[in-house]
């Protein structure tokens, strides 16, 4: 059957399909995203298959009260990995893994695929961005090219579920979706067509070939995944691959799991020989200044099922400007501006005439309502110019009215402080949670604070 082409334009930000060009996308508002690009398909499409004498098959139902076994998860080895996994790999599944180039992604997948190869999982790493001696030699750095991997630098689709099937691999690794491309469309690798397209025919090989699927995925400059959306959704997982360049450590965050607990972290060590999970997670986010200073205070966080302490750290100087400025760093901007009004409403503090800069120690991203109290420490602290009380960690979450909400996990927040040498926890009013060797100071309002902190502030 001959086939003709059927052009379309496609978003590169959503992948929205639009039949003409338009100078702005109207699924997702994005200006000057449109690319023309051609697919081939049959002439008539769905219509023409209709009519042909072949009859499609039914679909299998089964009963929802039906007792099959979950297949076996392959467990890794490694703490960290097998946490945020839920538990270790399932089969038959597909996984996204996303983060900025240079974050370790590669370094890290090539690490899991050495370790699962020597415990007997038949693995293939697939590259569509370097030579397989480039990633020979970057395996002998990490001391792992003794593990039998196999190898493959290829980015035709079709080569490469060709030689999937024949190898019939227990883990695959292709690094990365972005570069994959089919010859059954005429839209260049990268493009909203190819990613959705190879990533689908890579699912669903996936999902009937009883292996374990990673994913690569480039990221945007806002830190998306880049492509279309539907690719998170087709996946059973997404994780991203967070961290800064100038630190040693990287986190590996699940924002998708259908076999565990979404939120849940990894946390890693950046080091000669590649990532190693790291021993003490809290110590990487707090700083290891001794003098006490202020403009400091440290926030007792919850990722997934586990406490994490960071140091918040704010500084409130005078303004030269006639506009002063506001930076944040490890934190949401409007948070920011949100608890700044609250203070000057509710707390009766000035800040509106001081440049205010907030940043998490660490490369920490503080995303949890919780971390409002610390932040609003850290303020006051500085605007005293006097350090926080020694020992101290803060959480709970600031409404609009100056109230102080209760937050989720209490007690394994002050368990870990307790663990961590801490004296002393600031917390919302009428938390009941109770450690040995930690006083808990509860606060119902905001005001509360400012009167512990900064006395002449308050009114």
């Amino acid at each position: 059957m001959s086939k003709q082409s059927a052009i379309s334009f496609a978003c590169q930000s959503c992948g929205e399909l639009h039949s003409k060009w338009s100078g702005r996308c109207a699924a997702c508002g994005e200006w000057n995203t449109l690319v023309e690009e051609s697919t081939s398909a049959a002439p008539g499409g769905l219509k023409a298959q209709k009519s042909g004498g072949k009859r499609a098959s039914k679909a299998a139902f089964t009963a929802l009260n039906g007792a099959q076994e979950p297949p076996p998860r392959i467990v890794m080895g490694v703490d960290e990995l097998d946490r945020v996994f839920g538990g270790g790999l399932v089969p038959n599944s597909a996984t996204l893994i996303g983060g900025d180039p240079g974050i370790g992604k590669s370094t890290l997948l090539l690490q899991v695929a050495a370790r699962l190869a020597r415990n007997g999982v038949e693995t293939v790493y697939v590259s569509g961005e370097e030579a397989t001696a480039q990633i020979q030699e970057r395996a002998q750095r990490l001391k792992v090219a003794e593990s039998p991997v196999q190898l493959a630098a290829e980015t035709d689709l079709r080569k490469i579920l060709s030689a999937l099937k024949s190898a019939k691999p227990g883990f695959v690794v292709i690094d990365s979706i972005q570069t994959m491309w089919s010859d059954s469309f005429e839209a260049a690798p990268g493009s909203v067509t190819q990613v959705r397209a190879c990533a689908q025919e890579l699912t669903r090989w996936a999902k009937t070939s009883g292996a374990a699927l990673v994913l690569v995925g480039h990221v945007t400059k806002e830190g998306q995944i880049a492509g279309p959306r539907v690719v998170e959704h087709m996946v059973d997982t997404v994780f991203y691959f967070e961290g800064e360049r100038g630190h040693q450590f990287r986190i590996l965050r699940a924002v998708k799991n259908r076999f565990g607990p979404t939120d849940e972290i990894g946390i890693f060590e950046m080091s000669q020989y590649g990532l190693a999970p790291a021993d003490e997670p809290s110590a990487l986010f707090l700083s290891s200044d001794d003098e006490n200073t202020g403009g400091a205070a440290v926030f007792a966080a919850m990722e997934g099922s586990r406490p994490v302490l960071a140091e918040v750290q704010a500084l409130a100087a005078v303004s030269s400007y006639g506009t002063p400025r506001r930076s944040v760093v490890g934190w949401d901007g409007n948070r920011l501006a949100t608890l700044m009004a609250v203070l000057e409403s509710r707390c009766g503090v000035s800040l509106g005439g001081r440049d205010v800069y907030l940043s998490v120690a660490g490369g920490y991203r503080m995303s949890e309502p919780a971390g409002d109290l610390a932040a609003a420490a850290a303020l006051l602290s500085s605007l005293a110019d006097e350090p926080t009380p020694e020992r101290s960690v803060y959480f709970g979450e600031v409404a609009l009215s100056g109230a102080i909400r209760p937050v989720a996990r209490t007690e394994q927040r002050l368990k870990e402080a307790a663990r961590l040498g801490f004296e002393r926890a600031y917390v919302p009013h009428g938390t009941t949670a109770t450690v040995e060797g930690l006083t808990v100071v509860p606060l119902r309002r905001l005001n509360d604070l400012v009167e512990l902190l900064v006395p002449e502030a308050s009114q």
